[in-house]
């Protein structure tokens, strides 16, 4: 009876740890379970153990089954995860096929804004392509205190903002919806004006006409778009990204170059760039493999005529006249998929900007100039009413010339720097998509099929600057 009360003494002192760290005394009405389970064994638990035949197997399994998915789900939820990188926006900081142990405690785990989900899922269930978690009941962002806050420069695997609305057309669920609607949209509006010849307020209007054809087209082809679908903050897509801008920074880039507050922010040591350039011949197998070419970069310079190059590539290939001709860095760029969208700045990928990052607590001064820029956390992240209405800003209904920000927002981009979905294209990272830190790469498979990257094996994410 001794052991049993010692091991009832140490499971209580640390759920009632628990408790005190996630600032939730529910959990309480837990405990006269926790003291029947080690002390006065009045419910059967385990009354299959009574019982004969298949159904003691059984549910043996189920127990077992079910102990495994709770214990996966609240390791998952507050301590750490596991991150597969699915893209080259890291590229050759992280690679494709890099798995990262991604932890929560770093900056403090989120309590679950939707708690009913299938461990293992982020929000839909293999093989029966359904949603893998229950909408209600549905919980205020509220993090729980961790060992630090994101950092300049951090790699960070967060929510991608932009997935709160998308398509569930499997081929389409990818793709940014905002950004889908309005590449329809310009193709569907009659004799449009060029933006700059128009007011603040009539380019606002332009540009929600834009979005609102496109969105039309959208709606009205369910067989080839499927239906409009949303997700909660928790459950939209994970991405990982680098942190280049703070909350309360400025951020300006110029040249490609990042400045923060005017000055220049250091470059990632494996930052790439899209080089393009002609081969005079095909290069040598040995030094692809020296240079970490992938199939993915060498099948653009062939179908292209251009490849994301490191400073060290373009050093190496720069010194083959044998080997490339012309090489120069790509500045072509797009200006009107560039955030914010509803209000085209003329900014692109290379030269970006100024625009300051929202911090919590802080001020700005709106106008119609401005709106384009923060109404998408003013709206969506924050949840206000917005209007422009006779040419002025309405917040939940009032006139509104600033507003205060409630969350603290960072700025994200790859180190594949031209060929990254970043910030420059969707905005402003709100704190609450924020999911953890990777903190080492525990396997790493080459997509290329060239096997396991032995030399990544249990590399600290921290020493990738």
């Amino acid at each position: 009876m001794k052991k049993q009360w010692a091991k009832f003494i140490i499971v209580l002192v640390l759920y009632l740890l628990f408790l005190y760290w996630v600032g939730s005394w529910w959990g309480l009405l837990v405990v006269p379970f926790i003291y029947d389970i080690y002390i006065t064994k009045k419910i059967k638990w385990q009354w299959w153990k009574d019982s004969e035949g298949p159904s003691r197997f059984i549910m043996s399994w189920v127990d077992a089954i079910v102990f495994a998915l709770i214990a996966v789900y609240f390791v998952n939820q507050f301590f750490f995860q596991n991150y597969v990188i699915p893209s080259s926006s890291l590229e050759k900081s992280l690679l494709t096929g890099d798995y990262l142990f991604v932890s929560k405690v770093s900056y403090g785990p989120r309590i679950p804004e939707t708690p009913l989900t299938m461990p293992l899922t982020q929000h839909t269930l293999p093989i029966v392509e359904c949603k893998s978690y229950i909408e209600w009941p549905h919980w205020d962002y509220r993090r729980v205190k961790g060992l630090g806050q994101v950092e300049l420069n951090d790699i960070v695997v967060f929510n991608y903002p932009s997935g709160d609305t998308l398509c569930s057309a499997q081929q389409y669920q990818a793709e940014d919806f905002y950004r889908l609607c309005y590449i329809l949209g310009y193709q569907l509006y009659p004799n449009r004006p060029v933006p700059d010849s128009l007011t603040a307020e009539q380019r606002l209007h332009f540009f929600q006409q834009v979005y609102q054809l496109g969105r039309q087209q959208v709606e009205q082809n369910p067989a080839t778009y499927g239906n409009i679908i949303t997700r909660p903050t928790d459950r939209r897509e994970n991405y990982v990204k680098r942190c280049v801008g703070l909350p309360g920074q400025t951020l300006e880039i110029k040249d490609r170059v990042v400045y923060l507050d005017g000055k220049p922010n250091k470059e990632p040591d494996n930052v790439q760039y899209t080089y393009k350039f002609k081969k005079k011949q095909e290069l040598p197998s040995d030094l692809i493999e020296e240079l970490g070419i992938t199939e993915e970069e060498f099948s653009m310079l062939n179908t292209a005529g251009f490849m994301p190059m490191t400073k060290h590539t373009v050093e190496v290939l720069s010194k083959r006249p044998d080997l490339v001709e012309g090489l120069e860095i790509n500045t072509t760029a797009e200006e009107w998929d560039i955030y914010p969208l509803n209000g085209n700045k003329h900014w692109t990928r290379d030269n970006y900007g100024p625009v300051w990052i929202p911090k919590k607590g802080e001020t700005i001064q709106l106008t119609l100039d401005n709106l384009p820029i923060y109404e998408r956390p003013i709206r969506a992240y924050e949840k206000n009413k917005l209007e422009v209405r006779d040419g002025k800003i309405y917040i939940n209904d009032q006139v509104a010339t600033s507003y205060t920000f409630k969350m603290d927002y960072y700025w994200m981009m790859g180190d594949n720097r031209h060929n990254s979905a970043d910030s420059r294209y969707w905005g402003f990272v709100p704190e609450d998509h924020i999911v953890g830190k990777p903190i080492f790469i525990w396997w790493s498979s080459d997509p290329d099929g060239h096997g396991i990257r032995w030399s990544r094996l249990f590399n600290l994410v921290d020493n990738i600057k």
